[in-house]
């Protein structure tokens, strides 16, 4: 493997680096004390930006990563009884070694099958009416789980989330969402960011910033603010209240900072159109969902995947052939352009 192919991988945005922006303020916020535990001045900022962002005031929780920010959320909203309604495919239901069910002390999660990593509110309307619900024997519907964007790289609109939170709220339950990629989902869809979850009924959002360009930082952003009332005990009881916690808010407040998070995530987002409408126009090249985030799920001939492997490109894959792509902040368009130049030629050859 060349020097040059071993900088073009694309198996996740987990593989980028950081964007200078918030490594300098990293290294800002190492001069000088603050005092511990979030109450810094960063932890404020990234709180009064939020609650800019979202229009309305909310409970900020800066976290190290993804899964604890999920399961502390989810703990904040089910009994050890409950049930979390998921899709299949959710980060919370195959990615997170059970993490979700540790934090809430044994509350189940339910995986529903989805078209494109989208659930759907006819699907969740069936599956809630079989859960037994005041059953003894059973365990009773807690928490609506939604990806945004999801695992499929598609992107949930503001109607189709108001749809499943309808059927969530009107069975008790609360809704989380998972933005690990929701600057992505965001990115695309153009709208506030408040229209796509408070306006609609989401409670609580993980929102990730270590996909889209912090080091190792997610944010527990709470819209309903009697949720989070023992949220700063569950943190602490979980292990994940950060002594320095300046550094995980010093972070957050630069990648924040004049809309950075969205225009890394617009990068991001056009690399991965630019690399999909390159890929489909192969033949026979198979999108397997729509790209609307900064994943590519395609179906490639065995001869074209095998090759652009041997030339030191790195991608995953879900089985065979049908590959997973997905670009950074960072990506550069000469990567794109490269691997799809590669593509081109393997596929001619075949």
């Amino acid at each position: 493997m060349s020097p040059e192919s071993q900088r073009y991988d694309f198996r996740s945005d987990n593989v980028a680096g950081a964007a200078p922006e918030v490594v300098n303020a990293l290294a800002a916020a190492s001069v000088g004390s603050a005092d511990p535990y979030g109450n810094d001045p960063w932890s404020d900022n990234v709180t009064r930006r939020l609650s800019e962002i979202f229009e309305t005031e909310v409970a900020v929780f800066p976290v190290a990563t993804g899964t604890a920010a999920n399961a502390l959320a989810l703990s904040a909203l089910v009994p050890p009884y409950g049930a979390v309604y998921c899709h299949d495919e959710s980060h919370i239901n195959t990615d997170e070694c059970g993490a979700p069910e540790n934090f809430t002390d044994g509350a189940k999660l339910v995986p529903l099958a989805g078209k494109g990593g989208k659930l759907d509110s006819d699907a969740l309307t069936t599956a809630l009416g079989k859960a037994g619900i005041g059953v003894v024997h059973r365990v009773q519907p807690a928490a609506l789980s939604l990806t945004q964007a999801t695992e499929a790289g598609t992107v949930y609109r503001p109607e189709e989330v108001a749809a499943l939170v309808d059927v969530a709220h009107g069975h008790g339950m609360a809704v989380h969402m998972d933005g690990a990629r929701f600057a992505n989902a965001i990115a695309r869809l153009g709208c506030a960011p408040a229209d796509v979850t408070w306006k609609v009924g989401v409670d609580v959002l993980a929102l990730g910033g270590t996909k889209g360009g912090c080091l190792a930082a997610e944010a527990v952003v709470f819209f309903n603010p009697a949720l989070a009332e023992d949220f700063g005990f569950l943190r602490k009881r979980a292990g994940h209240l950060v002594s320095k916690g300046r550094f995980l808010s010093a972070q957050l407040d630069a990648w924040l900072a004049d809309d950075l998070w969205l225009r890394l995530a617009r990068h991001a987002n056009a690399m991965a159109e630019r690399l999909s409408q390159g890929l489909a126009a192969l033949p026979g090249a198979e999108l397997a969902f729509p790209v609307e985030a900064n994943e590519i799920f395609v179906r490639l001939p065995a001869a074209v995947a095998d090759g652009l492997e041997a030339a030191g490109y790195r991608f995953y894959r879900w089985d065979g052939t049908l590959l997973r792509l997905v670009t950074a902040f960072d990506t550069p368009q000469a990567a794109v352009d490269g691997f799809l130049k590669i593509a081109r030629n393997l596929s001619e050859k075949a």
